[in-house]
């Protein structure tokens, strides 16, 4: 199921160490910036600053911090960095496809960063248009019914306006229209429904079966971009085993 990767990373941004941490609040103050520079500073008028803010306290990002990034976006403060966005695809390990959203202010420097770690991970940074294909842009809402229902959770999300819903265990993921997402994650919030996470991503039409060391070999090509301070999401078509997902976060 390719929902594997969506709960692993959110477990790894979790548990981050401290340095981990501060990478996730630069990364974050990035989008917070551009999505303030291109529609506003005030959130309820600008829906790609609301869905970034509410990232930032998910992940106990500091207001001050926040704050700081929306007035250098929006020109209140100096400092603001003229980012260029831009998404990268490749290849890595058991031939899976890889998408890479970079914000950088210098593109070459990105290009030269991306092709060295997909090609020391036993991968290769390819042309574009490669593998987006592989990929439907979609609201992704992850939600841990601990102490509900996840089928009764599965159909409220339904109700809401979700596009499909998987269920493993006691975790449901909600795929929606991406002009859908904020929508569908307020009424399921109002309905006291516990959201982990909400973001707008690209996800696979279909998954490429990984064996253990090929699985391990991606994950740590996946880690490897997020790690780039040019790069701010990676998304994959691997399916990767539960045991590997296990043993690959004990080692993190």
């Amino acid at each position: 199921m390719g929902g594997h990767s969506h709960w692993s990373q959110v477990k790894r941004q979790k548990g981050a160490s401290d340095a981990k941490r501060g990478q996730i609040f630069t990364k974050l103050g990035r989008e917070i910036m551009i999505a303030a520079r291109e529609g506003g500073g005030d959130p309820e008028m600008n829906s790609r600053l609301r869905l970034v803010l509410a990232k930032a306290r998910e992940n106990n990002m500091p207001a001050d911090t926040v704050d700081r990034a929306i007035k250098r976006g929006t020109g209140q403060l100096e400092g603001a960095v003229q980012l260029v966005a831009a998404t990268f695809e490749g290849y890595g390990p058991g031939g899976v496809a890889i998408l890479v959203d970079v914000l950088a202010d210098n593109r070459n420097r990105a290009v030269s960063s991306l092709r060295s770690t997909f090609s020391r991970g036993g991968g290769s940074l390819g042309e574009s248009g490669c593998v987006a294909w592989q990929f439907d842009s979609k609201g992704l809402i992850l939600i841990e019914a601990s102490d509900s229902d996840p089928e009764e959770i599965a159909l409220m999300a339904i109700d809401a306006g979700a596009e499909d819903v998987e269920v493993e265990d006691k975790r449901v993921e909600v795929h929606t229209a991406p002009g859908d997402l904020e929508k569908v994650r307020r009424t399921l919030e109002e309905m006291e429904v516990p959201v982990v996470s909400a973001d707008l991503s690209m996800l696979p039409k279909s998954t490429v079966s990984l064996d253990d060391k090929q699985a391990l070999q991606v994950l740590k090509l996946l880690d490897n971009l997020e790690e780039l301070d040019d790069v701010q999401r990676v998304y994959s078509n691997g399916d990767f085993p539960d045991e590997v997902l296990v043993e690959y976060a004990g080692r993190s």
